[in-house]
């Protein structure tokens, strides 16, 4: 148990895989259904905070983050587009969920094409939301500049801002917890948002 605890303890996280396991996880977060579950935004911060006390070089950090984000929806995207509609009529199993597909086309719903950028910056969804672009058959030149973009202001903001606040403030890794929960609750708001939309008024597919 004290060792799962430590895994989802982003500063244990990043100190354990170094530069190269930060990208593995954006890149699975971004774009492989199983990755779901990666704690990609304070994973993000957490990284940008570390790197301004010199664990990390943050151009580099920046840079490899914000390819391994655009890489893994082109994963994402090429993964749905292979599977189409099959993906509907999956079975539940540990690592896939019908639930996660029914939240990500609330906010296709809702958002049409802009769901491939925000859906960067809501958990769960992030992560289906370029498979889903991939079974909806999105023109893939329109999906790459929605990637690009929402890959480059997701990684820019999270990295930058932990960057900042731990070359602002002393010791700020008495300050990482909290901060980092904060992100967590703050990033999960859309998506408790949109449930509780559904429930008053049911979406449509």
């Amino acid at each position: 148990m004290k060792e799962i605890i430590e895994f989802f303890n982003p500063t244990y996280l990043v100190t354990a895989v170094g530069l190269l396991g930060v990208l593995a996880i954006v890149f699975a977060e971004s774009g492989l259904f199983f990755g779901f579950f990666l704690p990609g935004d304070s994973l993000l911060f957490t990284a940008g905070l570390l790197a301004s006390l010199g664990q990390f070089n943050v151009i580099l950090l920046w840079l490899g983050c914000t390819l391994a984000a655009i890489l893994g929806d082109s994963v994402g995207y090429a993964f749905g587009a292979r599977v189409g509609p099959k993906i509907f009529t999956r079975e539940d199993s540990l690592f896939f969920h019908k639930k996660h597909i029914e939240r990500t086309q609330a906010f296709y719903a809702r958002y049409g094409k802009k769901t491939v950028v925000l859906a960067r910056f809501v958990p769960i969804v992030r992560t289906f939301a370029p498979i889903l672009a991939g079974v909806g058959k999105m023109e893939y030149r329109v999906f790459l500049v929605y990637n690009i973009l929402g890959g480059f202001l997701w990684t820019t903001l999270l990295i930058f801002l932990g960057f900042t606040l731990g070359s602002m403030i002393p010791n700020p890794d008495r300050y990482l917890l909290p901060i980092v929960f904060a992100i967590i609750v703050i990033s999960f708001l859309p998506l408790i948002r949109e449930w509780w939309k559904s429930k008053k008024s049911p979406v449509l597919y």
